[in-house]
């Protein structure tokens, strides 16, 4: 996928040292944007491999507005682990503020229903936002939302057939790691506004505030938290087609989603067939926490 290669090359010389919270230095930059067409094919990185799997599953779970990591833990996805309390539970879960944000007196606000309702209903608002960024929660957490909050939005093409599209803004952005998974997942959330409204599936656009490799000191320590080398293969490598997306028929509103929680993961992952997706081998990274 070229827009992201070519955030890679844009930090990897345009980067500059930085210090932050894991103690694990980073090459930075500020304010990349590009976007992503799904009429084109599904973005899923092939200069590497990537866990189709973890991606729905992840995405799933945001949908439920659970916290509780269970889900996860049930279809062995362990990325969440490190920031589980002893109950298993995320206080800071994107989803509980998808679904759940804090409003005054107890009550709470369902986002995502909200968004849905106006895609059918007046698709042509300005005004379908999802924040995960509760300022309560976000300021004092150990690891506030990084894919802050995100704008669904309908355009009209040259013959006048709308199109729904997706825009995120992310505050801190693991080039590596996590920007391949926040593409795709992302997209993966489109294709479903998608199904629930009927409209299709357009672009999907990314900016990122404080894009970052993680990279060894200069003075060679913290060496197994380099991602350089692994990027820069990943820059020697060819990309391949995209694959397609096959969402099953029986999913046809936001109401379906909670069903598949209880099913075992071959289960779901028949209701989400990526067809033909050929990757380049897998190159492993270390997460800095």
């Amino acid at each position: 996928m070229k827009q992201y290669l070519d955030t890679v090359k844009e930090t990897l010389t345009a980067g500059t040292r930085k210090s932050n919270r894991t103690g694990v230095d980073t090459l930075s930059t500020f304010n990349i944007n590009y976007e992503v067409d799904l009429r084109d094919g599904f973005p899923l990185l092939t200069t590497k491999e990537i866990s189709w799997k973890n991606i729905v599953i992840e995405n799933l779970w945001f949908l439920s507005g659970q916290t509780d990591i269970s889900i996860l833990r049930k279809h062995n996805c362990k990325f969440w682990d490190p920031w589980a309390d002893a109950e298993g539970k995320v206080p800071s879960a994107y989803g509980n503020f998808w679904r759940h944000f804090p409003l005054p007196d107890n009550q709470t606000n369902d986002q995502i229903a909200y968004v849905v309702n106006t895609l059918k209903t007046n698709p042509m608002s300005r005004r379908m936002i999802v924040s995960a960024w509760a300022p309560g929660n976000a300021q004092t957490s150990e690891l506030p939302p990084c894919h802050a909050f995100w704008v669904v939005n309908v355009q009209n093409d040259q013959g006048g057939e709308p199109y729904v599209c997706l825009h995120l803004t992310q505050r801190s952005c693991d080039i590596a790691l996590g920007i391949p998974y926040n593409i795709a997942g992302y997209s993966l959330l489109l294709e479903l506004l998608s199904r629930f409204s009927g409209i299709t599936a357009g672009i999907f656009g990314h900016t990122l505030i404080d894009a970052h490799i993680y990279t060894a000191k200069p003075d060679g320590s913290m060496q197994e938290y380099d991602h350089i080398p692994g990027l820069k293969t990943q820059l020697e490598r060819q990309p391949r087609a995209l694959p397609k997306l096959e969402i099953h028929p029986s999913i046809q509103a936001l109401e379906d989603i909670e069903p598949l929680l209880s099913l075992d993961t071959g289960q779901i992952m028949e209701k989400f067939i990526l067809h033909n997706y050929d990757p380049h081998p897998a190159i492993n990274f270390k997460v800095a926490v």
